[in-house]
């Protein structure tokens, strides 16, 4: 049910965010306490009570927010009040997280005919800024669209499009480096991962601000379908392979947030758009890959596709040193299996910017946790015949040995981050629906628009 923020409702009904066993301390009419204690509520987490008035109207409504769950808890509201107007009786403890929540939890996904369904409109929480909440909205509904959108309407040229539709808003330029061209410029794994499709690959480079603004590049993983390549996944593993694309959703997602608060940045973000089919002229297993920066790269699984795109882009990215290089990808299973689908792991060298984002990640909760580059495992990497391998032969710490495999693009820029995104909400949250999600692109926002506000 999409949510709507107004500013003033005069006749909006209330919501009474009630923790756990705290019905007495709220002061309830004893008519509510009563409907409450009939309906067996007690504060529970998530549970919504709509509460009738005298003459059959609704009154209000009660919702659970337990024992301190989070602010985005209260997105559940979005799907389990009556259409109408509502507004808080007593100002959330985050209203802006709050406000956020609701949006957030109100998104449908409807390009392919599911009903956007009624509209709710709630009253705007005092102080908060309906500008700020509706960008960082409109940021994680652009990345969940672009993931949720499957191959056949998401491949390399409708990302390209989406690129430029995005650019087209708010004035950024565009450049994209296509098919054989890409081995003409010296981006040569970028070709060699997306060659084998019929949506030929392509970087796609889009730029925003003054010149002389401080330097922040985005890099986003966008294989749009990846089959595992001659290493082919079991039909199981590519099931969700739509969402492959999801590190270039989410840096789209967070451009979006950047440019609509005109943050005083150059902002620059790259995206190498792929496919990783199988064909005649697919890379190889036993292949030996030259990178952009001249690393030669052994291919140990054709299914590691991603770090080979996003080295080519870092090392791009790093020839300008950006004060800020951020990249995010759907990188690894690792990653999943080492802290779930809700808990993207970092890493980083920089110190300054890992408490700047851990900070950020619980204020706006959106959940990251770092992870060690560790150095000893960059030997695992090793290869007899080139200068590294795209994968290790034990099959441990897998996400950490793809950040170090990414670390080697990355030589000038201090400020750097790496995030393993999943990009996927496995089943319903109370701020959205199972499917396409926006994994750190708040905390992001949060870190880069207090450096650069």
């Amino acid at each position: 049910m999409p949510v709507e923020l107004i500013e003033t409702l005069n006749t909006a009904l209330p919501v009474q965010l009630v923790a756990s066993d705290g019905l007495e301390a709220l002061g309830l009419s004893p008519s509510m306490t009563a409907w409450a204690a009939a309906n067996g509520f007690s504060g529970e987490a998530g549970r919504t009570l709509a509460v009738p008035g005298d003459n059959g109207s609704l009154a209000g409504a009660l919702f659970g927010v337990g024992d301190g769950e989070g602010a985005l808890a209260v997105g559940m509201l979005a799907r389990a009040l009556p259409e109408g107007d509502w507004h808080f009786a007593a100002a959330p403890a985050e209203p802006e997280l709050a406000a956020i929540a609701l949006v957030l939890g109100g998104y449908v996904f409807t390009r392919y005919g599911k009903k956007s369904g009624k509209t709710l409109r709630f009253a705007l929480p005092l102080g908060v800024d309906a500008g700020r909440v509706r960008r960082i909205a409109d940021g994680v509904f652009l990345a969940r669209d672009l993931v949720n959108t499957p191959t056949s309407d998401m491949g390399p040229d409708e990302l390209e499009k989406a690129v430029r539709t995005l650019a087209a808003t708010h004035k950024a330029e565009v450049s994209v480096i296509k098919g054989d061209d890409l081995l003409k410029q010296n981006f040569p794994m970028i070709h060699a991962v997306g060659r084998a499709s019929v949506g030929a690959p392509r970087l796609i480079d889009m730029v925003w601000g003054p010149e002389g603004a401080p330097k922040v590049t985005l890099v986003g993983k966008g294989v749009c379908f990846d089959t595992g390549g001659l290493d082919i996944k079991p039909s199981s593993g590519m099931l969700l392979m739509k969402k492959d694309m999801g590190g270039a959703a989410n840096v789209l997602g967070l451009a979006s947030m950047i440019m609509a608060a005109g943050l005083k940045i150059r902002l620059r973000v790259l995206i190498p758009a792929v496919e990783n089919s199988i064909a005649g002229n697919a890379f190889r297993p036993g292949d030996v890959l030259t990178s952009r920066k001249g690393i030669t790269v052994e291919i140990g699984n054709t299914d590691a596709e991603g770090r080979l795109v996003l080295a080519d882009a870092l090392a791009l990215a790093d020839d300008e040193e950006p004060e800020l290089l951020i990249d995010m990808a759907t990188l690894t299973g690792a990653a999943r299996v080492a802290l779930g689908p809700d808990l993207p792991p970092f890493y980083t060298g920089d110190e300054a910017l890992a408490s700047e984002l851990a900070a950020a990640s619980v204020a706006v909760e959106d959940p990251l946790w770092r992870m060690p580059l560790w150095r000893p495992y960059d030997a695992r990497l090793a290869s007899k015949i080139a200068d590294i391998n795209n994968v290790t032969t034990d099959g441990f710490a897998g996400s950490v040995t793809a950040a170090l495999f990414l670390k080697r693009f990355v030589e000038r820029t201090t400020g750097w981050a790496h995030f393993d995104i999943f990009a996927w909400n496995p089943s319903d949250r109370p701020y959205g629906p199972a499917g396409g999600e926006a994994q750190g692109i708040r905390a992001l926002e949060r870190v880069i628009s207090r450096r650069y506000a």
